[in-house]
Order: structure tokens, then C-alpha cells, then sequence
């Protein structure tokens, strides 16, 4: 299979899930929208941290798919500039904050999933604003923190730029946790920095993984598993429309990472340690402490 040479400039966020596991705040406010601090003090809604993330990385167009009725409130925040008396009671730097927000919403296009069938189907939906490019696909629920100067995302982007192949971003997991994550295992490449994916498995039991999924170098119960950033071809599209149209579901959802072990046995995957932090927001006891340690950095 020929690799990529299509440059990565579009990313997409799936943003149309209830938040059910944080109920009642999430049937007051939209999970995305839910506040975090970030290193500089700044309290802005999960969503931005993300979209900054992706822009980071040197990404042009953001989708962000969302629930119907929901396109208001996004639009609001993203592409609505504040009202003169708001606006004037804003410090010369929020005023300078706000301005940038404006220009951050032109690069933003909101898709509308119609029912909320699982990940898989969220990412479907933007199927036809992809168009055939690689992109990005960064989880709802989760914010970053680079251990380097460089952004965890333009470091999954430089790997993908480098192989021309899907790439999965990938952090260590102790056994006891990896029942609610994808795991994956390989074969180190280039110094150990780059795994060969051999299998990509939604949430295995411990068991499994103690016989399948152990990976060379990492010692007692750790695995490797997805710190929530792809790089991924147009190819995940072709698998994830078979599972829609034949009503392959798991656990009443389509799934993404059933299609991305479609796509590594169709055309290869790697997978990248990613020299950073990953923070949940999407479940109470996570967001609380994502609210501490995103601010302290």
C-alpha cells in the first residue's frame, strides 16, 4: 500500500455525546463546555483547549460534531462577537483574547449527527467535510500537556508526517485501567520510538492482555494503550460506513476502534508514545483532578 503524501490539515471532535457519567451538570451545560484553568490561569471550556490543541499542531479546519439543537450555543461561543457592553468592560487582554476567538471560528465548522449511535458514528459523520484527507481525531472528553515544547498533537503529526501511514497516539496503562481503554500491541521500530502495530483491541480484560498485548520493554501489568489523538487516512471511512450499513454494532454502538483494527490489516498503523499528559473530563472523580493538575501544568 502506497503511504500518504497528502499533508494533514483538518481535525475533527466529536462533541454530540450526553455526557451521561457527570449527570446532572451535563443537562445544564454541554460536557464540552464545561470549565477548565489552563497553565496561564485562563478559565475557558474544554472544547477550546482542544480546538487549541489541533491549531497547535498546525491544523487549518476543525469539525466539530455536535448534537441537532445544539448548533447555537457552539456558534454562540465560537463565531458570535460580544455585545459592545460586554465587550467594553473586558480587560485590553481579554479584548485581545476575544478578537482571537472571532478568527479561531472561522477555521471551526460544526456537523450535526442526527442520533447518537457510538464514536464510530460521530466520526462517520464527517465523512464527506474530510473529502478524502488525512486528519486528526482528538476525543470530546480529554485535554493535553506536552512534557516538551513541542504540542502533543504536532508530535503525532510530524510521526505521520514522517511514515504517510494512520498513527495512533499512545500512552502507558497500568492492568487495572485498561478495561475501559483501546490497547494495542507491536513491534518496536526506529529506537523504540515508533510501534508497528500487530493488533488494536477495544477494552480487553486483563487476562487477554497478559497474553496478547504485552509489549517489549514495558515490565509487570503496563500496556500500551490510546491517549486519545489519531492520525488517521480517509481509509477508517470505508469500515466504519460497512459497519453502519450492515448493523455491525458492539454493545448497541459503532465503534471506531473495530475499524481501526479493519485499517491496520488493510494497510498498517503505527503507534507513537506521545511525550505528554492526557486529562479526562468525562467522569467526575477524572474532571475534578483534571481541574487541578491542568492548571498547575
Amino acid at each position: 500500500m502506497k503511504n500518504s503524501t497528502h499533508p494533514l490539515r483538518k481535525a475533527i471532535i466529536p462533541a454530540a455525546g450526553f455526557g451521561t457519567r457527570l449527570f446532572p451538570a451535563t443537562k445544564a451545560v454541554k460536557k464540552e463546555l464545561l470549565p477548565i484553568i489552563d497553565r496561564q490561569g485562563r478559565v475557558k471550556p474544554t472544547i477550546l483547549a482542544i480546538v487549541e490543541e489541533a491549531i497547535t499542531a498546525g491544523i487549518e479546519e476543525v469539525a466539530i460534531i455536535i448534537q441537532p439543537g445544539d448548533a447555537p450555543i457552539f456558534e454562540s461561543f465560537f463565531k458570535t462577537p460580544l455585545n459592545p457592553i460586554h465587550y467594553n468592560k473586558l480587560s485590553p487582554e481579554n479584548q485581545a483574547y476575544s478578537h482571537y476567538l472571532q478568527d479561531l471560528g472561522q477555521k471551526i465548522t460544526l456537523l450535526i449527527q442526527e442520533v447518537q449511535e457510538g464514536y464510530g458514528h460521530a466520526v462517520s459523520c464527517a465523512k464527506d467535510w474530510v473529502n478524502q484527507e488525512p486528519f486528526l481525531l482528538f476525543l470530546g472528553d480529554h485535554v493535553y500537556l506536552s512534557d516538551t515544547d513541542v504540542s502533543c498533537a504536532h508530535q503525532l503529526v510530524e510521526v505521520y508526517n514522517r511514515l504517510g501511514k494512520s498513527t495512533v497516539a499512545l500512552t502507558v496503562t497500568p492492568g487495572e485501567e485498561i478495561y475501559h481503554c483501546g490497547c494495542v500491541t507491536g513491534n518496536w521500530q526506529d529506537n523504540e520510538e515508533i510501534l508497528s502495530l500487530t493488533e488494536v483491541c477495544e477494552k480487553p480484560d486483563l487476562d487477554y492482555a497478559r497474553k496478547y498485548l504485552k509489549v517489549a520493554g514495558l515490565t509487570g501489568d503496563r500496556f500500551l494503550t490510546v491517549f486519545g489523538i489519531y492520525a488517521l487516512t480517509p481509509t477508517i471511512f470505508d469500515y466504519l460506513e460497512a459497519n453502519i450499513r450492515n448493523n455491525l454494532r458492539e454493545k448497541g454502538e459503532y465503534q471506531l476502534t473495530t475499524c481501526l483494527e479493519q485499517v491496520r490489516q488493510s494497510e498498517g498503523m503505527y503507534g507513537y508514545q506521545i511525550k505528554g499528559r492526557c486529562f479526562d473530563t468525562g467522569m467526575p472523580d477524572a474532571y475534578y483532578q483534571t481541574f487541578i493538575d491542568f492548571r498547575q501544568g
